[in-house]
Order: structure tokens, then C-alpha cells, then sequence
């Protein structure tokens, strides 16, 4: 596998390990408070929309949508009174301090337009940690629904997009990740840590590409 793209698995390969009966849709922090007009992180929002990302990932769960592919919302959330919350990092006590804060039940933790939420989506919060797979509901929930590939996109590429990624294939997923589904800031990052880090342990495509595998003649989802 080379270090700088890794293996580029063919058309066939990428619609077999995308079989909408064993695949899930991850959307990390993709919530109106991270990625949306008013967010606390206003260069990671403009960046998400400016490359098209989140645009993308709103594609992606209107196809997953179609083809009968279970959808994941993955929201990083914090009580008012911070309880639970780390503090471990300068991260969190940067976070700490923004102007808008991910509070639980407020507009802040809900799924950012354009993204739409179908009543068959599973929304797992967090109140914790960097990570939205450890600690949570989300790898339990993807062994009862027979998922062995996870496809993960959101935010932000610098921390918890790497973090879901490690995580899936630690638990022994198959991590799918549309490039231009995903972002990061600086700009440049995105594809510095998709070429150095995330190709080396997970699946690179894009958004058309697996939207296309979706639209194969495919199988019905067990139930």
C-alpha cells in the first residue's frame, strides 16, 4: 500500500464493501453549533461550506436515505453546568470558554441545514471525550444493526474525524471516508491528514462515487 494514497480499491470492490445491508452513515458534529451560520467555530463552519462538505454530506444522507443505508448522527453536546465534561485538554478548556456553547436542548446541538434527519436516524450524543464512537452508544448500536463498514464524514478532519476513523477500524469496521466529505482548518489540512494518516487505515472515495454504489440494484435491509 503506498503511504501517500494507499491502495485505490476498483468500482466493484468499493460497491461490495458499501452493500447498504452492512453499511452505516456516520455524520460527525455536523450540529448548527459546530458547522452551522452561528457557530463557535466560524473559520471550521466557513470552511465546511465553502469546500462543499457539508453540501456533500447532506447528498450523502439524502442517498443513504434512498437506499435504505442506516444513518448516524454523532453530536458533541455539554451540560450548563459542565458536569461529565473533560478537562483534560486545552481543547476542552478552549471550548470552554467560546461564545456559543454546545448545550444540551438548545438549538446549538441540532443537525445543521442542509442536512435533513429521517425518523429511521440514530442521533447519539456525547457529553464527553473527543471521540464519537468511544465512550458511546454507536458501536453497539452498529453490531445490533449488522453494520461492517462504516462511512464517516463531518468535522473536523484536525481531531474527532480521525478519531472516528482509528476507533472503527480498532473495533473491527471497515472505515469508508469521502474525501470531500469531510473538512478541517487550515484549509490544507483536509488533505494532508487524508494522504498521511487516513489512507492508511481507511478507504478513500468520494462523494459520487459511493453515491453511485447506492444506486446499484441492491438487497433489503434485515431488519
Amino acid at each position: 500500500m503506498s503511504r501517500r494514497g494507499g491502495v485505490v480499491p476498483s468500482f466493484e470492490q468499493l460497491a461490495e464493501a458499501l452493500d447498504p445491508v452492512t453499511t452505516a452513515l456516520l455524520t460527525v458534529e455536523c450540529q448548527q453549533g459546530v458547522v452551522g451560520e452561528d457557530s463557535a467555530l466560524p473559520e471550521l463552519a466557513a470552511q465546511a461550506r465553502s469546500s462543499g462538505a457539508l453540501f456533500r454530506i447532506a447528498r450523502l444522507v439524502a442517498g443513504a436515505h434512498e437506499a435504505g443505508v442506516q444513518v448516524l448522527h454523532a453530536v458533541a453536546e455539554r451540560r450548563p453546568d459542565g458536569r461529565g465534561a473533560n478537562h483534560n485538554a486545552r481543547l476542552f478548556r478552549a471550548a470552554a470558554r467560546l461564545p456559543v456553547q454546545q448545550h444540551s436542548g438548545t438549538t446549538a446541538v441540532r443537525i445543521a441545514p442542509p442536512i435533513e434527519v429521517a425518523d429511521g436516524d440514530l442521533v447519539v450524543r456525547r457529553l464527553h471525550g473527543l471521540s464519537p464512537i468511544a465512550g458511546t452508544d454507536v458501536d453497539a448500536l452498529l453490531r445490533n444493526l449488522g453494520c461492517r463498514t462504516l462511512v464517516v464524514t463531518g468535522v473536523s478532519a484536525n481531531v474527532a474525524i480521525p478519531n472516528a476513523v482509528f476507533d472503527a477500524v480498532n473495533l473491527g469496521y471497515a472505515a469508508v471516508v469521502p474525501k470531500d466529505a469531510i473538512a478541517g482548518v487550515p484549509a490544507d489540512y483536509t488533505p494532508a491528514m487524508i494522504r498521511n494518516t487516513l489512507a492508511l487505515v481507511a478507504t478513500i472515495t468520494t462523494t459520487d462515487d459511493v453515491l453511485s454504489c447506492w444506486k446499484r440494484p441492491r438487497r433489503a435491509r434485515r431488519a
